[in-house]
């Protein structure tokens, strides 16, 4: 029997007997989507719920909408998260181009200073954009030094700093969805174009732009979804007129005369980002979310038309290749084609300076001997790091980070692989929607994740333990798990299994002596990524976590707040070492799932 015919006797109906259909690859989606039933969607059914229990059911909903504290904070939050996205896409495009147009090490070195950043925890970079804009800060020190201001300026604490700082922490994300466009690019077309007599800068305008455009539109909107429900960045950046919408959330969640109100809100962040993705969606397709192509679904022929066909010459190429024609662009495209080579190095070293610089400040300010933040530091000294590991509390919180970490770790990589496994290997039907649900919760706000978990967690006695924290952590772990796992199924060579079950191996040593050993380098990287996310999770652990068990994030999170030290930086620094080894460990790993793919 091939090693395909369990799926497709399952697919096949009810007269395929009932010891094929229980061999079936899709019951391995079983565990996953179990799990997330019970501890993703029902508690988010329930939030609702809850909304409407006042009466009439809309009062809620009318309060939301009729008070201005919240109706101007929701409009707020629009325009802040639309104009995140917009510099995101500005700056981001022309890093993607240096990135793309890059060979050898210098691609490889600008490829990592992008991704780096992508890894270590907002907080982290949230904190060293403060420490890089406060008063003793490097930038207030080279302006005086330059002799620009005699005193400090107030670079904190307004919208300025917010959208740096939130740009700053989205740009990769618009970086990699952009870059993946670029590199399905057909050279030919380049090419074509350039032997016609076209100058560069005219291809980029009339090419480029208009085949990259869904990479820019999916990019677009996962900045713009993420930036909705933001409360870190503006809550230590801006001031009190830069206060976004989930900030209200986590303000009302310490009053316990707010339920249904508090829910309300919490239903309104959804409500807007599910419009949002199901908008994107339609015209994009869901895979967006993922950053995959199509799944197949059983027994349905690939289309040569329709919706997919649209997406992939949209009219808004088009569009934006006829506006080339303008007089405006015409005279750009008569600048030397030097011109937009130098435009995408300046810009995207300036991208890679403003992701990068604020961590290396940070991890300098570590080793100061000083008892305040400033830069340069006095003197260099290891006190700081002396004071981390020899204070109980700190290393209390590391190691409960560690533990909750590996337990979520583990439980996302044991039903994120099995649902992996059931999403590339069976041929049921509604695999787009299948993975829609499995990869969901990467584009709910974390804190409507998190208010929707604590009534459940605290029915089931959860909030405040180990297990539940892991749990918790777990269900945005999972798409993680899913994707990498997925990607690195699909580059497993087929004929191999088959092989092997021709000659009589069950699926189960199919599985040990074929597929595991291909797809371990996967799976060590995705158990490294959602162990990753775990130990860096911090809005959840805000409304799960209790007295008697505080994380790293929870613990550095306080301290952030309250008074600022060097003793941070020196969490900071070992934070971005772990990601550094991390991703080493990871990257040869994760090379050889992509070559095998």
């Amino acid at each position: 029997m091939s090693a395909v015919a369990p799926g497709a006797a399952a697919a096949a109906g009810p007269g395929v007997p009932l010891a094929e259909r229980l061999r079936s690859p899709a019951l391995l989606l079983v565990p996953a989507i179990a799990f997330l039933g019970f501890i993703y969607l029902l508690p988010l059914i329930d939030l609702v719920r809850i909304s409407l229990a006042g009466i009439p059911w809309w009062t809620h909903f009318e309060r939301v909408f009729s008070v201005p504290l919240y109706w101007d904070s929701l409009v707020r939050t629009m325009q802040i998260s639309a104009t995140v996205a917009a510099l995101c896409l500005v700056f981001g495009y022309p890093t993607a181009l240096l990135i793309h147009r890059s060979r050898g090490l210098a691609k490889v070195v600008i490829a990592t200073a992008i991704i780096l950043p992508y890894f270590i925890a907002i907080l982290i970079r949230t904190y060293a954009w403060m420490v890089l804009l406060g008063r003793n800060g490097p930038i207030n020190k080279l302006l005086q030094g330059i002799g620009i201001t005699d005193e400090p300026l107030q670079l904190l604490f307004n919208r300025g700093s917010v959208l740096l700082g939130m740009t700053a922490v989205l740009l990769p994300l618009m970086v990699l969805s952009i870059y993946s466009s670029l590199s399905r690019l057909d050279g030919s077309l380049v090419r074509a174009a350039l032997a016609s007599g076209a100058g560069p800068i005219a291809v980029f305008w009339r090419v480029t732009i208009p085949l990259t455009l869904p990479g820019m539109g999916a990019g677009f909107l996962l900045v713009f979804v993420s930036a909705l429900g933001f409360f870190i960045t503006p809550t230590l950046l801006g001031g009190p007129g830069d206060q976004m919408f989930a900030m209200h959330i986590t303000q009302q969640a310490d009053f316990a005369t707010s339920e249904g109100f508090l829910q309300a809100l919490a239903v309104v962040l959804l409500v807007i980002t599910l419009i949002v993705v199901g908008v994107a969606g339609h015209f994009l397709g869901f895979e967006f979310i993922w950053g995959g192509s199509k799944l197949v679904e059983a027994q349905t022929p690939p289309a040569r038309g329709g919706a997919a066909a649209r997406r992939a010459s949209p009219g808004a190429g088009a569009l934006l290749a006829d506006l080339a024609g303008w007089p405006i662009l015409r005279l750009i495209g008569r600048l030397p084609a030097g011109a937009g080579a130098w435009t995408v190095r300046i810009m995207g070293g300036a991208v890679i300076a403003t992701l990068i610089v604020p961590i290396v400040v940070v991890m300098i300010i570590s080793f100061s001997k000083s008892s305040f933040l400033t830069f340069p530091p006095p003197a260099f000294s290891l006190r700081w790091y002396e004071k981390f590991f020899s204070d109980s509390e700190w290393m209390a919180a590391f190691f409960n980070s560690a533990l909750i970490a590996a337990l979520s770790a583990a439980i996302a990589v044991s039903l994120g692989a099995a649902a992996a496994m059931g999403i590339v290997r069976s041929t049921i039907r509604g695999k787009t929607i299948l993975m829609l649900i499995l990869v969901s919760p990467v584009v709910v706000p974390p804190v409507v994740l998190g208010l929707s978990l604590y009534s459940l967690f605290l029915r089931a006695d959860l909030v405040g333990t180990p297990w539940g924290l892991a749990a918790a952590h777990a269900v945005g772990g999972i798409p993680i798990v899913v994707v990498i796992v997925a990607a690195a199924l699909q580059g497993v060579d087929r004929r191999l299994e088959q092989a092997a079950a021709v000659h009589g191996a069950s699926p189960a040593t199919v599985f040990r002596t074929v597929t595991l050993p291909a797809i371990a380098p996967g799976l060590a990287a995705a158990a490294f990524f959602a162990f990753l996310h775990s130990f860096d999770e911090l809005v959840l652990s805000l409304f799960l976590s209790s007295a008697q068990l505080k994380t790293l994030p929870l613990r550095l999170w306080a301290d952030v707040n309250y008074q600022l030290n060097p003793v941070l930086a020196v969490v900071s620094s070992l934070e971005v070492l772990l990601v550094i080894g991390g991703i080493a460990l990871a990257r040869p790993v994760l090379s050889r799932s992509g070559g095998a793919a």
